[in-house]
């Protein structure tokens, strides 16, 4: 006689679409890949990642990274790409010329579209990508993307324009996509202006879309960027324009940020997981 629940068969259940997120390791949860994971859990897609870094983080900043080497990179990208397949893959930490390089050639063999967060430094100020490789993002990494999501500190990185209203914005964006991305999501959360709401430029240079949305005074807003363009791309694999999933994840982002919590002594992160909680 046997105990415990029956056996069943069938056919499995049809996968969800499934998102890769190539970036760094973020050992307090709040960016990175564990942002990029939580978020495509919570937007019904199936997370899958490629480690180029690892940093020793908390609350309060950035206290060492290391890079892993560009072999260990490429092959869990060929791992992940050549068994399992992508609708969609997202790039962010990718701290060097060298890693920088490999991914926008892996990304160059992939049929998939590609939102790359230009990641130059962290919510502290830390630097994650070496001067040495804004070169290599620019000529190798932008042209290789579908979206690009600078918020205006790394479009003064990439570009050298200081933006201080949305005309600037229009003019970043416009910098933006003269280095070959199909679309420019320039960020536009840092000003200070608006009346209180944050407003975002989705542009390809033709169209023109500006998302608004309430501005939160909460401070723990670590790993905002993270979680927009996983949640982009998530939107992208779900068979959304760019638009519609750019305007998607405008609203789950910003509930994130609504629902920040304290966490540590420093900043906390947003709450990937505050429409469970809603």
């Amino acid at each position: 006689m046997t105990s415990g629940p029956a056996a069943t068969s069938g056919p499995a259940a049809p996968a969800p679409p499934r998102v890769l997120t190539v970036a760094g390791s973020d050992s307090g949860g709040g960016a990175g890949i564990q942002a990029d994971l939580k978020t495509m859990l919570a937007l019904g897609v199936h997370g899958m990642s490629v480690v180029t870094a690892v940093t020793a983080q908390n609350s309060t900043g950035v206290h060492g990274a290391w890079e892993l080497p560009e072999a260990a990179v490429r092959a869990q990208y060929r791992a992940v790409v050549d068994d399992i397949g992508v609708q969609a893959v997202k790039t962010g930490m990718l701290a060097s010329a060298t890693l920088v390089e490999t991914v926008a050639e892996l990304l160059a063999t992939t049929a998939a579209p590609a939102v790359v967060d230009p990641v130059g430094v962290s919510k502290h100020g830390d630097a994650l990508l070496a001067a040495t490789a804004l070169d290599a993002v620019r000529t190798r990494l932008l042209p290789a993307a579908t979206v690009v999501t600078p918020n205006l500190d790394e479009v003064a990185q990439l570009t050298g324009l200081t933006v201080e209203n949305e005309d600037g914005m229009r003019r970043a964006a416009g910098a933006i996509l003269a280095y070959g991305p199909r679309w420019a999501l320039v960020k536009g959360g840092h000003l200070a202006a608006h009346g209180g709401r944050a407003a975002d430029l989705l542009t390809d240079g033709t169209e023109e879309h500006w998302l608004r949305a309430p501005r939160y005074g909460n401070r723990h807003t670590h790993g905002t960027g993270c979680t927009l363009a996983s949640a982009l791309a998530c939107g992208l694999a779900q068979g959304l324009t760019v638009p519609d999933a750019a305007r998607a994840a405008k609203a789950y982002v910003t509930g994130a940020i609504a629902a920040g919590f304290a966490l540590g002594a420093g900043i906390g992160p947003v709450d990937h997981g505050w429409r469970t909680r809603a």
